[in-house]
């Protein structure tokens, strides 16, 4: 069995060596054109600035979460002031009162408050009572600003704090009368992958002032169009271009004014009455409605 087992393996090793050698062949893995030879690939940038607010709520949703505050309070266990206060002390009564400013936040001006604690008006050294104090100190507390920017009530689209509750999207303007507003990008070059020509596309138009993530290395979509007679680029006729998901993380877009002259964050509906229909009908579908 072993003698045979080791003919076998002779008779193998012997017809391996009659195999000939395969030649590895080079190849190109990038590409800077179509297969048709008349179709040049681009490569474009949809860069994002997410939201910076929460959304506002509803009305609805408002009254849900005032009817939880107020179910929640209610049925929970008053805390045991005599454990955690001295009676009678500074500390307790000023508890008493904030808790009953609470409780008529929740429930309304006219609630009775559940805790007994005795709260003073007036302070008996007659200096300012309990509740001035209270009322003073609140009007020393820290504001949360308001949630419209100044860049909204000037309409400032170049600015990144407008609409904090949206997300909004670069669009940059070329030199030119017709398809002037689109997203950042431009043609690949030799050994350069669609993600890498996407970015480096990006800092040539919009400068390199901007920290910038893109997503993945996989396009998000797709658009192809003709050029026109007039407008062709290195002799092709039709371009197909490439969209890259990016988030902007730092900085701001200063383009040079020249391959550039504009810019604007916009969200997705400001983007329709900025771009071509056509334009519009191929991106509209990559962009949030958020």
């Amino acid at each position: 069995m072993l003698l045979e087992l080791f003919q076998l393996s002779q008779r193998s090793l012997t017809r391996q060596k009659g195999i000939p050698r395969r030649t590895l062949v080079p190849f190109n893995t990038f590409a800077t054109i179509a297969n048709d030879g008349n179709t040049r690939i681009v490569a474009a940038t949809i860069l994002n600035r997410a939201p910076i607010l929460t959304p506002t709520l509803e009305p609805f949703e408002e009254a849900y979460y005032d009817y939880q505050a107020r179910l929640a309070r209610a049925i929970s266990t008053p805390l045991p002031t005599d454990a955690y206060f001295k009676p009678g002390s500074l500390l307790e009564r000023r508890y008493a009162l904030e808790e009953r400013q609470r409780e008529k936040a929740a429930f309304g001006q006219d609630f009775t408050p559940t805790i007994g604690l005795s709260v003073e008006e007036t302070d008996k050294s007659g200096g300012k009572s309990l509740a001035d104090q209270l009322e003073e100190e609140a009007s020393l507390e820290e504001k949360p600003m308001p949630r419209r920017h100044r860049a909204d009530e000037e309409n400032d689209v170049k600015s990144l704090d407008r609409a904090g509750e949206r997300n909004l999207y670069l669009l940059v303007k070329k030199p030119r009368k017709t398809n002037a507003w689109q997203f950042p990008q431009g043609g690949i070059e030799r050994e350069e992958a669609l993600h890498q020509a996407a970015l480096r596309e990006l800092k040539e138009e919009c400068g390199p002032n901007m920290d910038v993530w893109i997503v993945g290395r996989q396009p998000v979509g797709h658009y192809g169009y003709a050029y026109p007679k007039d407008g062709k680029i290195e002799n092709f006729d039709n371009a197909k271009v490439y969209f890259f998901k990016g988030h902007i993380l730092a900085g701001q877009c200063k383009p040079d004014g020249k391959e550039i002259t504009d810019f604007a964050w916009l969200t997705k509906q400001e983007i329709q009455k900025y771009v071509e229909p056509h334009y519009w009908e191929a991106v509209k579908d990559m962009l949030s409605d958020s």
